[in-house]
């Protein structure tokens, strides 16, 4: 096996990283500006504004974070 090979299977190229990196940004996208807002505003009783930006702010995070995949062929569409 070279090591470009050894570095597919082992790397972030492997499957099982590929589906975790793939999972963590899904729930960046989905529960970043749905869940994270409602917990901040009405369980911890931070500010409605606060609570917004930082769920729309995973929510950025995550769509970078999953333009940064497919630009790594990690993600084919």
């Amino acid at each position: 096996m070279s090591k470009n090979e050894n570095l597919k299977v082992t790397g972030i190229y492997s499957k099982f990283w590929r589906i975790t990196l793939v999972i963590v940004s899904m729930l960046l996208i989905f529960v970043g500006p749905t869940y994270v807002p409602y917990v901040l505003a009405d369980l911890l009783k931070r500010g409605y504004f606060t609570s917004m930006g930082v769920g729309f702010g995973l929510f950025i995070i995550g769509l970078g974070f999953m333009l940064f995949l497919i630009k790594k062929k990690l993600i084919t569409v």
